[in-house]
């Protein structure tokens, strides 16, 4: 199955636009089918015009860079005291919810079994680097979830590099969250008035595809996303697969120049479970294989980065259904709470505090 690739260039021209503030029924119908798409899949291609192939291109190649140094110089970077939340997470910290989580375990067996995700045995194989991205609350409750950046000696484009992709990136996550809130029949600004100041995270992952290159590998173990939406660029390896609501396992593939969106645990909080927090995996495959084999011939990294971003709603909003959504029967199973408590919560499952686990 291919995702279907929704272009936002006619929105972002509509809602620049001070002469019609009105949708036309061909962008109303847009946005239902955004929302349709993230309810039935629980993840969506996207083409924006201001995020281009050059600006993920120059954002993988530094993250390649970076990883590819010596452990001990990137260990530096590493602030456990602040529960990984910014700079580095070396390989082997974050552990797959899938490991731990007996209902997930259980679920396995009633899976069929072309789609049964890989069983992890242990952490994951790979690195990680968080990155705040956009301003924090001058007053919060969850200082932790707020921390002061950390920048590697050596990389004196670092800050405007991280700033520059994270911000676009983000800056298409508010568009679709727009576009779904108008799908689903709520204000235009339901999911982006939440989100302001929210603890919103750069966070690339790294593997070194020179040492962990069996078929079947596990780079990051069958999960959801505890945020609201996360949105990667296209990395230079495959591997990532995704479940949709009816169960079916679905392997990615994201076009030159487009983006990634899959929904977390919060918009299915918001939404009353409408969407669910999509669940994926990435690992080693036979077409993993097959782009190493290219990158060796072409003298290229070996570092499979994901330029993922965790976008959130902001710690001391309060997570509940909105809308018609709070009408629902299944409201009751998403009781309000602050979208930080609720964050530590879920961390806590997974005996990491302060840390998310995500492709």
């Amino acid at each position: 199955m291919e995702l279907p690739v929704v272009d936002l260039s006619r929105y972002l021209q509509s809602s620049n636009s001070e002469s019609d503030p009105q949708l036309g029924t061909d962008l109303l119908d847009s946005c239902r089918e955004v929302s349709r798409i993230l309810k039935e899949t629980g993840a969506l291609l996207v083409k924006d015009p201001r995020c281009s192939a050059e600006d993920n291109d120059r954002f993988i190649d530094m993250m390649e860079t970076y990883f590819s140094k010596p452990d001990e110089f990137k260990r530096l970077q590493e602030r456990p005291n602040l529960h990984y939340q910014v700079g580095v997470t070396p390989e082997g910290v974050e552990v797959p919810r899938s490991l731990v989580d007996e209902e997930m375990q259980e679920k396995f067996k009633t899976m069929r079994n072309e789609c049964k995700p890989h069983i992890p045995k242990g952490p994951d194989h790979k690195w990680r680097y968080m990155w705040r991205v956009g301003p924090r609350p001058s007053n919060t409750r969850f200082k932790e979830l707020n921390s002061e950046p950390v920048i590697p000696e050596g990389f004196p484009e670092w800050k405007e590099v991280m700033d520059s992709w994270g911000y676009k990136m983000i800056s298409a996550v508010e568009v679709v969250a727009e576009m779904a809130a108008i799908g689903f029949g709520l204000p235009k600004d339901a999911f982006t008035s939440l989100m302001k100041q929210g603890p919103h995270l750069l966070a690339p992952t790294g593997s070194d595809l020179s040492c962990y290159n069996e078929e079947g590998t596990i780079f990051a173990g069958y999960h959801y996303d505890l945020n609201f939406l996360t949105i990667h660029g296209r990395s230079r390896f495959p591997g990532l697969y995704i479940w949709l609501r009816n169960g079916e396992k679905v392997a990615v593939k994201v076009p030159v120049g487009c983006l990634l969106i899959q929904t977390g645990k919060q918009i299915e909080w918001l939404t009353a479970g409408e969407c669910i927090a999509g669940m994926h995996e990435v690992v080693v495959t036979s077409k993993t294989k097959d782009a190493i084999k290219l990158a060796k011939e072409q003298n290229r990294s070996l570092w499979r980065v994901s330029s993922t971003l965790f976008a959130h709603i902001a710690s001391d909003a309060e997570l509940k259904p909105l809308g018609r959504f709070a009408e629902s029967s299944l409201a009751s199973n998403y009781p309000a709470i602050p979208a930080g408590e609720h964050v530590e919560q879920e961390l806590s499952v997974i005996n990491l505090k302060g840390k998310e686990s995500s492709s």
